[in-house]
Order: C-alpha cells, then sequence, then structure tokens
C-alpha cells in the first residue's frame, strides 16, 4: 500500500510540473517556469478566436463570363464587410490586363487600394477584405481577337456590380 501511495504522489507532482513547464506554455500562453518560452513553447495552441470569424452574410456561389473585344475592358465588384470574403479563380482566353483592388465604404470616388495587378490568362486565390467596401476586378483586352474572361466565386458578399462603358449595373446574386 506504501508504495501504490508513494507512485501515485510522485506521479502527481510529475503531471503537475509537466503541466506548468509544458502544457500552459504551449495550449494557453502562460508561462510561469520560463521553461516554455526557452523551449519555443509559448503560444503553440495558437489563438482561435482571433483566426475564426463569424458572419451573418450567406453563402454565395457566383459563376461570371465576359466576352471582351480588342481595348475593351469591364469591371465586377462584389460587396463585402470587413471581414468577410470569396475563393475566386478566373481565366481568359486570351492574355488580359488585371487588377484586383478594393474601394472603401464611404471613400471619394477614385479611392482604391490594389493588391494584384498584371497581364495573364488566369488567376484564382482567396481574398478577405481587410475593410468593407466594393471588391473585385478590372479586366482589359489588349489584343487584336475578342477573348472570353470565365469568373468562379463563392464567398460571403451581398452584392455585385458591373462597371462597363461608363455604366454601373447592379447584378442579381444566385
Amino acid at each position: 500500500m506504501k508504495r501504490v501511495l508513494l507512485a501515485t504522489a510522485s506521479a502527481l507532482v510529475i503531471a503537475t510540473a509537466a503541466f506548468f513547464a509544458f502544457i500552459l506554455p504551449a495550449e494557453f500562453g502562460i508561462d510561469p517556469t520560463g521553461i516554455g518560452g526557452a523551449l519555443g513553447l509559448t503560444g503553440l495552441g495558437g489563438s482561435p478566436a482571433e483566426d475564426l470569424h463569424r458572419t451573418e452574410t450567406r453563402l454565395v456561389q457566383d459563376f461570371r463570363e465576359f466576352e471582351l473585344a480588342p481595348f475593351e475592358s469591364v469591371e465586377l465588384k462584389y460587396d463585402l464587410a470587413a471581414g468577410d470574403g470569396f475563393v475566386y479563380a478566373w481565366s481568359a482566353t486570351g492574355e488580359v490586363v488585371f487588377d484586383l483592388h478594393a474601394e472603401p465604404e464611404g471613400a471619394d470616388p477614385g479611392v482604391a487600394e490594389g493588391f494584384a495587378q498584371g497581364r495573364d490568362i488566369s488567376d484564382a486565390g482567396t481574398y478577405v477584405a481587410r475593410f468593407a467596401g466594393i471588391h473585385g476586378w478590372f479586366w482589359e483586352n489588349r489584343g487584336a481577337t475578342t477573348v472570353t474572361v470565365r469568373l468562379s466565386m463563392s464567398g460571403f458578399v451581398t452584392g455585385a456590380t458591373r462597371y462597363h462603358d461608363g455604366m454601373a449595373q447592379p447584378l442579381e446574386m444566385p
């Protein structure tokens, strides 16, 4: 009986030491002994509350297709709240100039923040809005033949607008 009590007490001491030296620093960022920091364990558990963004916006899947004659352009913008975003993939049948950018809600006309610009036939990725506003692409065909741009998007957007020939056209969402 004495051996069982001694083994139980030893296990309890070792478990408590491991909890304070390893588990608290790694899972909760609390390092009362300093051992967790010395071993690089502090904060390994991450911060799920900061990584998670819940939204009331419904998930939308959208597909758009635009034909662009030589030197013709189109712009497509989605309405997003701060922290909401989308997954996208677009492709074109020929090289286009593209610009992924956003305009903050309430900003002066012409104020925009750019995220990706270039010339290509496709692009894909994930976009998360740092601020509420309209977020999307400008595509321009600088080639000699007509090209078709196809966009597939899935995300938490509340509306879409197409800008073409100086006109804004609200689009129906699926």
